[in-house]
């Protein structure tokens, strides 16, 4: 855990005591008098011991007629807030205290719980972690009374982002969330070791998914909205457990997800009933201007409270904070703007969330066939499972090793019958990609739902530069790139070394390959269609705000859009650059000295040249919670401490994937600058990266380029170089745009 937030502490206050009703002749709006000799503090600050006349009591520091520096405030009911104070407002590091025993520890703004600070309530649930006015929103950690777990992201008092929820019995779900209900793709596990693994919508079970049971039988399907009695639509297939080889009854996870499902919900949360900012701060004495001008008596520590010059307090709640904080559990709020992007990103117009990458390939698309195709051949291909061995024989690996398949649309013995044309179906080296699969941890029933579900592939918008055409599935893990023949011959080529590179290197960078594939189309032209299936770098539940490929080149090596124009899906380049991305230390050793040094030794070994980083960024933005404004991008200290250090979130985070970073703004003060000059002007990141295009060679027409490009450029600066320098070149760069971040040395 966590060291635990420690309270404001002020200076020892004075001996003397500040009566509320002043002496006889004594101008009651003076400045309370002591008769401590101390004089360091200003002559307009003082600490002071104020009685108020319904029992309430302030000790602390005084200047201008109000609270400022430290001081505690004591309620007649028993509350307590001791820690800093500004201008009236309880402002900075403090703790406030119930009745009831249930504490908060951490920051304040305006008298709200605000930033990072811990709750601990009178019944022994708990919360450590970021708030925004009195309401868990950011990264955190909740401890339920009744021995429940969450830890994640919050959003205005509940669970909203990616975040695992530990039930006391042992059952666990990691993935989704939205407003407090499970949502999106993410993972549950029962404690008898049944197992869900797919897409949610309110709390259910909702589009593709794949149900395990605990005796290894799976159900591989889709789920749709509940039905008027509350049962769930489901079609898919069932696969019993070689175990259960005897098996006659076909079972229905339904009956799983009836029976306990109903018991997998978030806990109750301890109320209070007055939050920090709703207790009342009445202070009366006399004056000339007359008492508290409010009658309701309450405010919170904050604007909302106007404290006079004489030190009287005009009470004025916000009619709305009922509304907002009805409950500690954040029930009834209003839904909250999105987080704000990262300011001052020089390319592009500003950040948006725009629709899905791609064209749907429907019914009536050109490529339809070609679809349907990719999917009977992938489904017949990776069903056909056979046994995997990490130390296969060079055999595995030789170009021939190829199978061939035709798919009648009648169907054969060895395929079934399909709605599509004739065709052909080959597969590349079957046992080395399996074994790939398994290395890469990818299971084989997902691979098949994301690629052979219900849902159609997308089309990206346009090819390539190579004239290659790219798919994505529907749920955006994978992509499906054609290619050329020379292209097919070259990842056959090096596959032994790439295989023996990526068993060696588990936090690998280069283009993770799962399968190779070939479309043979029936007819008068015999159209093959040649295609690699890889992982998609940025498959994440963060947007992508901006994009970078980055070569190390300068020739031509900015984008050609307009600045209005480029989006979210706009792949920049080296010197549309203006960030230096700063990595923890220990990932940016492993980044430097035992990754990309590796990866680039690779790539020169096999003669590999025209690679790229291609780099994701997401800004993480604090939100205003009043939607008035977006406010600056930032991680507070903790927040990222609490990022990198807690196991559960190490599990999803790894080299190139979810990594929690500061990117430094840049400027370039001349064209000739490779990076461009830091500002010191941080946002927080996270980035995904990855090094792809790795099937270039440095063959004959390679060399051609780099000969007539050399009499017009700078050699230096163009794409097309030896193997060695663009390798030399490439890591220059590279380590120029990454650094580690110093800010904890």
């Amino acid at each position: 855990m966590h060291e635990r937030a420690r309270p404001g502490r002020g200076r020892r206050p004075c001996a003397c005591r500040v009566s509320p009703m002043p002496p006889p002749g004594e101008d009651p709006d003076a400045a309370p008098s002591c008769s401590s000799s101390d004089t360091s503090e200003p002559q307009d600050q003082q600490r002071s011991e104020r009685a108020l006349s319904n029992g309430d009591l302030y000790l602390g520091q005084w200047r201008g007629g109000v609270p400022h520096g430290d001081g505690k405030y004591l309620w007649a009911d028993g509350c307590m807030y001791e820690g800093e104070w500004r201008r009236g407002k309880a402002t900075g590091r403090g703790r406030f205290s119930w009745p009831s025993g249930a504490t908060y520890e951490g920051e304040f703004l305006d008298g709200f719980m605000h930033g990072a600070g811990t709750y601990v309530g009178a019944a022994g649930d708990s919360y450590r972690g970021a708030w925004a006015k009195n309401l868990e929103h950011g990264a955190g950690e909740k401890r339920y009374a009744n021995g429940d777990c969450y830890d994640g992201e919050w959003r205005a008092g509940l669970p909203d982002g990616c975040g695992r929820y530990t039930w006391r019995d042992g059952t666990e779900y990691a993935g989704g969330w939205r407003a407090g209900l499970i949502h999106g793709r993410g993972a549950l596990v029962w404690a008898n070791g049944n197992r869900y693994d797919g897409g949610w919508e309110g709390g259910r079970p909702r589009g593709q998914g794949t149900f395990r049971w605990s005796d290894g039988s799976l159900y591989v399907g889709f789920w749709g909205r509940e039905a008027p009695g509350g049962a769930l639509h489901q079609k898919g297939v069932y696969y019993p457990s070689p175990g259960a080889a005897g098996e006659t009854r076909t079972r229905d996870p339904r009956e799983v997800f009836t029976r306990e499902l109903p018991e997998c919900v978030r806990s109750g949360t301890e109320s209070q009933s007055a939050l920090p900012s709703l207790r009342s701060l009445k202070w009366l004495a006399r004056s000339v201007r007359g008492r508290v001008s409010s009658s309701s008596g309450r405010s919170n520590l904050s604007g909302g409270s106007n404290w006079g010059s004489d030190g009287d307090v005009k009470c004025e709640l916000a009619d709305d904070w009922k509304r907002r904080n009805s409950t500690r559990e954040g029930r009834g709020l209003l839904p909250l703007p999105s987080p704000a992007p990262a300011p001052q990103v020089a390319k592009g117009a500003p950040l948006r969330v725009s629709k899905r990458q791609g064209e749907t390939i429907a019914k009536g698309h050109k490529n339809y066939e070609l679809m349907l195709n990719l999917q009977l051949g992938i489904r017949h291909a990776v069903g056909r499972q056979g046994q995997v061995i990490l130390d296969l024989k060079s055999s595995a690996f030789d170009p021939k090793e190829k199978v061939w398949t035709k798919f009648p649309p009648e169907g054969s013995k060895y395929t079934p019958p399909h709605n599509s044309s004739d065709f052909k179906w080959k597969d590349y080296c079957p046992k080395v990609f399996r074994t790939l699969r398994k290395l890469f941890k990818v299971d084989p029933a997902d691979y098949m739902l994301s690629l052979c579900g219900d849902d159609a592939l997308r089309e990206l918008s346009s090819p390539g530069k190579s004239g290659s055409f790219f798919y994505l599935t529907n749920d955006d893990r994978y992509m499906i790139k054609t290619m050329k023949k020379s292209e097919v011959k070259m990842l056959l080529k090096m596959l032994h070394a790439y295989y023996n590179h990526v068993r060696a290197f588990e936090n690998t960078l280069v283009a993770k390959f799962f399968g190779l594939h070939c479309v043979k189309l029936a007819g008068a032209n015999q159209k093959k269609v040649r295609f690699v299936i890889m992982g998609n770098l940025f498959c994440s539940d963060h947007t992508i705000h901006r994009r970078f490929d980055l070569k190390g080149s300068s020739l031509g090596r900015t984008t050609d859009k307009p600045q209005a124009e480029i989006d979210e899906y706009t792949t920049l380049k080296d010197l549309d650059l203006n960030f230096i991305f700063r990595l923890q230390k220990q990932w940016f050793e492993e980044f430097r000295s035992r990754q990309v040094d590796k990866d680039c030794e690779f790539l020169e070994q096999e003669k590999i040249m025209d690679y790229s980083l291609l780099v994701g960024v997401h800004f993480r933005g604090a939100i205003d919670i009043d939607g008035d404004k977006p406010a600056t991008p930032r991680v507070s200290r903790w927040d990222r401490n609490h990022f990198l250090s807690d196991p559960n979130r190490w599990c999803k985070i790894k080299l190139g994937a979810n990594m929690l970073s500061r990117a430094e703004l840049t400027v370039r003060k001349n064209d000739s600058d490779v990076i461009g000059e830091p500002t010191g002007e941080y946002c927080d990141v996270i980035l995904y990266f990855g090094i792809i295009d790795i099937l270039q060679d440095y063959d004959i027409g390679k060399k051609i380029e780099h000969a007539y490009k050399s009499f017009q450029y700078d050699s230096t600066s163009i794409s097309a170089v030896d193997p060695r320098q663009y390798s030399r070149r490439f890591k220059d760069f590279i380590y120029k745009a990454f650094q580690e971040d110093r800010v904890d040395s």
